[in-house]
């Protein structure tokens, strides 16, 4: 099994860039697709027996649900790109047709998750997303929790994205979510999906490691990572989320498993956890937050 899938690779032939599914990945209940749309361009998707989030990575778009009990139309801002700001976005409920429409065209991301209960259609604005700030000095990093567990009501999907300041390590300490401990640990099949900012031009980098645990695969993965690469986490440590001075990484995370509790219970390294002793003592990087939440209208 291959967990690293550089641009291009994560999809077969058909709309998506990426095209992540449980059949692809060889697990059960994580998917990310990411569609690109031309100016005027449109996209239909069945959610079958998953639920989704589409998701502006840039630009704007017409959501039309379509499912038993009605048809819903939610009308997206988007954004410019994902170091722009913070975006809004809509629900998809499993067993429902959805068509995506971009008068200007953009890239969006469908993060989905087999689930089994069918919640209705919503819109997610953007003001309602919180934007935390993790960790201090040089492991500072921004995560915009829009579909956190505790965030905004899914089934079985978790969603956040991360932004992470150039020369910054994060996802760090390395942590899994690969056992069932109740109350201590959750079992969560991840994909990161990455894009950098570039400098006068010249593309973004980073670097991601996954480290074996000692359960499922043993997943072990060392890659440098660009624009629209893929990395697939079915268990391990991971971490660190690596990003090259001068170039900010961001990564959208998306988690799905097989308990009951939808949570995001994890574990750290027990030879790196010490590192949260130090946050206190250092700063939060100054160039962070790149962007806020809007605030609610009135």
């Amino acid at each position: 099994m291959t967990y690293h899938l550089p641009a291009g690779t994560a999809a077969a032939d058909g709309p998506y860039a990426v095209d992540v599914t449980p059949e692809s990945a060889g697990w059960g209940h994580s998917s990310l697709r990411v569609v690109n749309l031309p100016p005027g361009g449109s996209h239909t998707f069945d959610s079958a027996e998953s639920e989704w989030i589409v998701l502006p990575l840039s630009g704007g778009c017409t959501v039309a649900v379509a499912e038993d009990s009605g048809a819903h139309t939610f009308r997206l801002t988007g954004r410019d790109g994902v170091f722009g700001g913070v975006t809004d976005f809509a629900y998809v409920p499993r067993e429902a047709r959805t068509t995506l429409t971009s008068p200007d065209g953009g890239r969006f991301a469908l993060t989905g998750a087999r689930c089994t209960r069918r919640l209705p259609a919503r819109y997610g604005p953007a003001s309602s997303v919180p934007v935390e700030l993790r960790g201090t000095g040089n492991c500072s990093r921004q995560v915009n929790n829009f579909a956190a567990a505790g965030t905004f009501e899914c089934d079985r999907l978790i969603a956040v994205e991360v932004v992470t300041p150039g020369g910054n390590w994060s996802s760090f300490p390395p942590h899994k979510h690969d056992e069932h401990r109740p109350g201590e640990e959750s079992v969560l099949e991840e994909i990161y999906y990455f894009e950098f900012a570039d400098h006068d031009g010249t593309p973004g980098l980073g670097y991601q490691r996954v480290s074996p645990s000692g359960q499922g695969r043993g997943t072990d993965v060392l890659a440098e990572v660009r624009d629209g690469d893929v990395v697939l986490i079915p268990d391990g440590w991971h971490g660190p989320s690596m990003a090259v001075p001068g170039h900010h990484m961001y990564y959208l995370n998306v988690m799905a498993g097989p308990e009951a509790e939808r949570a995001w219970l994890i574990c750290d390294h027990p030879d790196h956890a010490w590192i949260r002793d130090t946050w206190p003592e250092q700063p939060v990087d100054p160039r962070l937050p790149l962007y806020t939440a809007p605030e609610r209208s009135a």
